[in-house]
């Protein structure tokens, strides 16, 4: 859903980001506005209890993530520089929104408080781990982007409650929702834990089956259970 709603945005975002590329506007200045005030709205307005202005101003913010890219390839300059920049801004972005909620609840004198305080902390540092998993999976050769919580599923669900936590739905929805992103994200670590695991299994088999059925003796090549087959060496 959410792909199809980013691929709807950028069209919708050309006409922007072709102005801004006229003005001398760069993709990287987008990006680096766009993280800045998600930054201020989510670690200002969150700990203040402005939670559905903060929701709408991080919203606003958030879509540079969407424009930056438009005009990197209207401007023909897509490339790893851009993808490292957008990615690591990122991680900052979404760890100021959780932070500003945990912060939200430290200032709660409630007994929901706790709860909420416990379950943001645990989004939090789960997030962080969720996005690692998958950049380490790709360091070494594989790839990790499975999982029940993507980095757009929490970072909505969670906006979405806060804002209306902000209208006035009671506190406890926001706490709820952030159990069930904390859990969701753990799943999702343990997830890309096992996929990467699986990779790396397959491909160490595959590569120990390689020089062993190169090792042929005087007769067949490889061939199973006759000498040079290479069963149960390790090499």
């Amino acid at each position: 859903m959410f792909s199809r709603l980013r691929s709807v945005m950028t069209r919708a975002f050309t006409p922007l980001g072709a102005l801004l590329l006229r003005l001398g506007v760069t993709p990287d200045a987008v990006t680096v506005v766009g993280t800045l005030g998600v930054v201020v709205s989510a670690l200002w307005l969150f700990p203040t209890g402005h939670l559905f202005a903060g929701t709408m101003a991080i919203m606003v913010f958030a879509f540079s993530d969407v424009l930056d890219g438009n005009m990197a390839r209207q401007r023909g300059t897509s490339g790893p520089w851009g993808g490292f920049l957008d990615s690591t801004l990122d991680r900052i972005a979404d760890g100021a929104v959780f932070a500003g909620l945990v912060l939200y609840f430290w200032t709660q004198d409630a007994s929901w408080a706790p709860w909420g305080l416990g379950a943001a902390t645990a989004c939090l540092v789960l997030g962080g781990v969720v996005s690692y998993a998958r950049a380490k999976a790709e360091s070494i050769g594989c790839t990790a982007s499975v999982g029940i919580a993507e980095r757009a599923d929490r970072l909505v669900a969670s906006l979405v409650a806060a804002g209306l936590v902000g209208l006035g739905v009671t506190p406890v929805l926001l706490v709820v929702v952030l159990a069930l992103l904390a859990v969701a994200s753990l799943v999702t670590v343990v997830q890309r834990m096992a996929t990467v695991r699986r990779q790396l299994t397959a491909a160490g088999a595959r590569a120990e089956a390689g020089p062993q059925g190169e090792q042929g003796g005087p007769g067949e090549p490889g061939a199973p259970g006759e000498p040079g087959s290479g069963q149960g060496s390790h090499t």
